[in-house]
């Protein structure tokens, strides 16, 4: 078991959700850890926050902001070689979220492992939908494709100091990372103990605008890949069907008509905007990121057996 990392968060506004995840933190089983904010100019009470918590606190100028840029600053002060990435709006759900997350590191040649997200209570439905697609119930010690994401994921630093992320793509600096470890014939890793809630409180225009980026992100790292209107109409009514079928078999049909068709169209046409630009988006690459699979009748994850979630009724 490993007993130790860096726990590196980028931030900017999260006073409202900073506070759960660093309580989060202090639960956990590993306790030789170091908290990293990487802040970029947060008007709120985020850093006093952070501080209160015991964060070492870096800062970064918004207008030198990316995703890349502020995880190499805050892995660059890490201390620990293994080096947890976390969004300022995630919680963990058990005492033994960082544990499961530096578990597949056992093997020397997992570079990367990320786990489990779930939505919150004010999550929309779709975007629950998109959880549970991203992240099944079954780890896999061995992925054959480079997806990922940072709101919760752990890294080898001395992989780090081979390839740092890319400062300047304007997303997915995570996915970029670790095609690179698959071409170096490393290892991903998914662990679907590792499990934390991802609060998205986003308006519809902000929806539109984060697939947009990471449209314009996945052109820059697959150059001959494309998005056309073809895929854009298919897969918006392929993902609003499926959520409609999903909707009804929980009696939320009526409810959640609108919310789907809002979201679903947010996220393709601004997917599509941002591959305006850009080449094909290959078959596999299409599985593995944008079509549903059967969610029909499927719940949030069940509580764990045998361990008991952190209890934040005071946050």
């Amino acid at each position: 078991m490993i007993k130790n990392c860096s726990i590196v968060i980028r931030a900017f506004n999260e006073e409202a959700h900073i506070a759960r995840l660093m309580d989060g933190v202090r639960h956990q089983t590993v306790k030789d850890v170091q908290i990293i904010l990487v802040d970029s100019g947060s008007s709120d009470q985020t850093v006093s926050i952070a501080k209160h918590y015991g964060a070492e606190i870096i800062e970064i100028e918004p207008e030198q902001f990316t995703f890349g840029r502020s995880l190499n600053k805050g892995i660059e002060a890490a201390e620990k070689e293994w080096v947890v990435i976390a969004s300022a709006h995630v919680y963990p759900v058990y005492p033994d979220w960082l544990e499961k997350l530096l578990e597949p590191f056992s093997d020397p040649t997992v570079a990367l492992v990320y786990g489990k997200q779930r939505g919150s209570e004010t999550s929309k439905f779709s975007e629950k939908q998109v959880f549970l697609h991203w992240y099944p119930e079954k780890s896999r010690v061995f992925q054959d494709h480079p997806f990922c994401n940072n709101a919760n994921a752990a890294i080898r630093k001395e992989l780090w100091r081979k390839h740092a992320y890319d400062e300047m793509l304007p997303g997915l600096e995570d996915l970029e990372w670790a095609k690179w470890a698959l071409e170096n014939n490393y290892q991903i890793a998914y662990s679907t103990d590792a499990e934390i809630v991802h609060v998205h409180d986003e308006t519809w225009s902000g929806i539109r605008r984060r697939y947009l980026r990471e449209g314009m992100a996945f052109k820059q790292i697959y150059p001959h890949e494309k998005f056309d209107l073809f895929d854009l109409l298919h897969l918006f009514f392929t993902n609003a069907a499926n959520d409609f079928l999903s909707a009804g078999r929980h009696s939320v049909l009526r409810k959640e008509l609108f919310n789907v068709i809002k979201f679903r169209w947010n996220q393709f046409f601004g997917t599509y905007l941002g591959y305006r630009r850009s080449g094909p988006l290959t078959w596999q690459l299409k599985q593995s990121f944008y079509y549903p699979k059967n969610n029909i009748g499927k719940t949030l994850p069940k509580t764990r057996q045998g361990i008991a979630p952190i209890d934040y009724s005071g946050k």
